[in-house]
């Protein structure tokens, strides 16, 4: 099973070189692309570009391809930027704060939690696969991205990243809203966090995912659903407003 490489702060991809700054709570990915080299990434990820750098949208894989990326929890569209004339500068940020973690995928397939995909390399290969259950993930979504191929694949946490290795045959449980990516290959399954559907309510735990190694699991730190549910108390509610 090819290992899931978590990379350093900087380096150099095959189409850009990388810097990772302001870890872990308000990451910013800074990206040096070369003359006519390219990047995709999620749409609103941009921050920022040098003058010379070209954004192009489209409807990629077709209206199927947009179907399946909107009920994957994300945008029909996928950004494709690109450097003309010249190297060029582009920087990219997650919607929540937290990280932005560069990895490197070897030739194998990764599933990846939608709402942590930021931007990836032309070369590797981001489709939209079934997860397994409702509400699944960080990216609240019973689908999953599974990424393939080789080059450098940016995720982002809410909060910071955590990574796990698993030994062959040894079990794991993960609240499924703290997943980031794992291997494909990895055997797992659904279940309540207990036998009772209401104790597993109660206890604020919902569905976990239930992993057997070997393998590498990451996951991030906070869960955005849990900090939804403590602001919710602080929310006006649509009838509280008076009428003049």
């Amino acid at each position: 099973m090819t290992e899931l490489n978590v990379l350093p702060d900087a380096g150099q991809a095959g189409a850009f070189s990388y810097r990772i700054d302001y870890r872990p709570a308000f990451a910013l990915a800074t990206l040096v692309l070369g003359p006519e080299q390219s990047v995709k990434a999620e749409a609103g990820a941009m921050v920022s570009m040098s003058g010379n750098v070209e954004l192009a949208s489209k409807m990629e894989g077709g209206l199927w391809g947009a179907v399946k990326r909107g009920v994957g929890g994300r945008s029909a569209f996928v950004s494709t930027y690109t450097a003309r004339g010249g190297p060029g500068e582009l920087t990219l940020a997650p919607a929540t704060p937290g990280d932005v973690v560069p990895l490197h995928v070897a030739g194998d397939t990764y599933n990846v939690a939608a709402s942590c995909y930021l931007a990836a390399e032309l070369s590797l290969g981001v489709e939209t696969g079934w997860g397994g259950a409702r509400s699944f993930f960080s990216s609240d979504s019973a689908f999953v991205l599974q990424v393939s191929g080789t080059g450098v694949l940016l995720v982002t946490a809410f909060g910071a990243l955590h990574r796990r290795v698993l030994a062959d045959g040894e079990r794991y449980v993960v609240d499924t809203g703290h997943l980031v990516a794992w291997h494909a290959g990895m055997a797992y399954t659904i279940n309540k966090a207990t036998k009772s559907l209401f104790r597993s309510v109660t206890s604020g735990e919902g569905l976990v995912a239930t992993f057997t190694g070997p393998g590498t699991l990451l996951m991030q730190t906070r869960n955005i659903e849990a900090l939804a549910g403590v602001l919710r108390p602080f929310f006006p509610s649509g009838n509280s407003g008076s009428s003049d």
